[in-house]
């Protein structure tokens, strides 16, 4: 019988110095966050909120505190019968790329005009907002120059458009299998399981991404599912960047999609080529999440990048593996040595998560403003959720390195299980259960203003 022995006094060393940092981390965290920049914001308008004027202004304009581009259809003004007075072209009038504006109609007549905006965040969240003045005698029209990242978002979009967004992360770790196949389990590229596993990430990730496409027009400009059909906010979010990005994810994954159909097989083999073509592909589709994401409205975007990709990285291979580990624990391939799987394993498992240890600690220092704000904002409870489950699937983990440890696993030199593996199958399927509930919890946070 060969059994899977680790090292106890190595894996305590691993054990104490992954806390340590955890620890460091988390202090730096609560007690060392510097306030950051939320979402897009207006420093002022001209005019400003509330002013009486003798005579229409030829222009509107709003200074914001970054450079979104010309979003055209973002700017709206009306006079006080609800008739839109603008000329419906978003420019910049000047030099500075911060300043957008609309030109009014000639020949306005004196009365209460109401100015509303909706911008699109670097981190594809719409800020909305509105402003009023008035010219001449008249009263001026009841208006709220707030900002809201939440502000008038149709209900049931806003459901789906979260929805999607996990189907997205979920199909990405399933896709992100592929290298736990290649790295751990080279045995599992013959089983038609695992292909259709790890395809079927694939696919479910570039159709949910283009459902989050066509949901964002609405999602922003807060109208209801039937503006899905509305072809003109579908054209307004292709000419974003978020949108280019978004097709670029959708067009890598059908790449991706096509380079793991090459990599997987039985009697297909491993060519280089295609290996290192599926980790530019991996690297590019990251890159797409993250660049259409919080980590892209930082200050320092480079780092925070840099960090959102680490983190998705981590996770994608540790949940990826796990779901492979469950697969080869229900339905292992004859003369398979699980007992260098899991070894294997436990090495990937470890780097995976000290990068969603470390990644994780930064992206939260740069989106909490304070410790007090992870208890009174939205964002900073559900993070607070979202690493109380982090911590549950480690404590599941521990169980089933545990498991392997009283050696629950053993194989013979067949390579067939020849103990009971019950302990570890129910280990192991409880933390792909867990892992998806944290899955949940990445989206709804994708889709919430960090606690700046």
């Amino acid at each position: 019988m060969h059994l899977l022995r680790p090292a106890r006094a190595r894996r305590r060393l691993m054990i104490a110095r992954l806390l340590g940092v955890v620890g460091l981390l988390c202090t730096l965290v609560v007690f060392g966050a510097p306030p950051a920049s939320a979402h897009v914001e207006i420093i002022s308008t001209t005019p400003a909120e509330g002013t009486r004027l003798q005579a229409v202004p030829p222009l509107i304009s709003l200074r914001l505190t970054e450079n979104i581009g010309i979003q055209q259809d973002s700017l709206h003004v009306v006079d006080e019968r609800g008739t839109r007075v603008d000329d419906g072209h978003v420019f910049q009038p000047g030099e500075e790329s911060e300043v957008v504006g609309i030109r009014l109609k000639p020949g306005l007549s004196s009365g209460s005009y109401l100015v509303t905006y909706g911008f699109i965040s670097a981190d594809s969240h719409p800020v909305r907002g509105s402003f009023a003045f008035v010219v001449g005698d008249g009263p001026l029209l009841t208006a709220s120059g707030s900002v809201s990242a939440a502000n008038g978002t149709n209900a049931a979009v806003d459901v789906i458009h979260t929805a999607l967004r996990w189907v997205s992360f979920c199909g990405l770790a399933l896709l992100g299998g592929l290298l736990f196949v290649l790295l751990c389990r080279p045995a599992g590229r013959g089983d038609r399981l695992v292909r259709r596993v790890i395809l079927g990430g694939c696919a479910a990730t570039a159709v949910s991404s283009l459902g989050v496409l066509v949901l964002q027009g609405p999602y922003v400009a807060g109208q209801d599912l039937s503006a899905v059909a509305d072809l003109g906010l579908l054209g307004a979010t292709l000419k974003l960047s978020y949108g280019k990005l978004m097709l670029l994810r959708v067009v890598i994954l059908a790449v991706a999609g096509w380079l793991a159909n090459r990599l997987l097989g039985p009697d297909t083999p491993l060519r280089p080529r295609y290996e290192n073509l599926t980790m530019v592909a991996g690297f590019v589709i990251l890159l797409t999440f993250s660049a259409t994401g919080h980590a892209i409205a930082d200050p320092i975007p480079f780092f925070s990048l840099t960090a959102d990709m680490a983190h998705l990285g981590g996770i994608l291979l540790w949940i990826g593996g796990l779901v492979q580990i469950a697969l080869s624990l229900w339905r292992p391939v004859a003369g398979e040595d699980l007992a260098q799987v899991f070894a294997r394993f436990s090495t990937v498992a470890f780097v995976s998560v000290a990068t969603i240890v470390a990644s994780g600690a930064y992206l939260s220092w740069r989106s909490v403003a304070s410790f007090s704000a992870l208890f009174t904002t939205t964002y900073g409870v559900l993070l607070l959720i979202k690493l109380a489950f982090f911590a549950l699937l480690l404590v599941a983990a521990n169980a089933s390195r545990g498991a392997v440890r009283r050696r629950a696993i053993a194989v013979d030199s067949g390579g067939s299980v020849a103990t009971d593996v019950r302990t570890l199958r129910l280990a192991v399927t409880a933390e792909v259960a867990i892992a998806s509930v944290v899955l949940v919890l990445a989206a709804i946070l994708s889709s919430t203003a960090p606690a700046r």
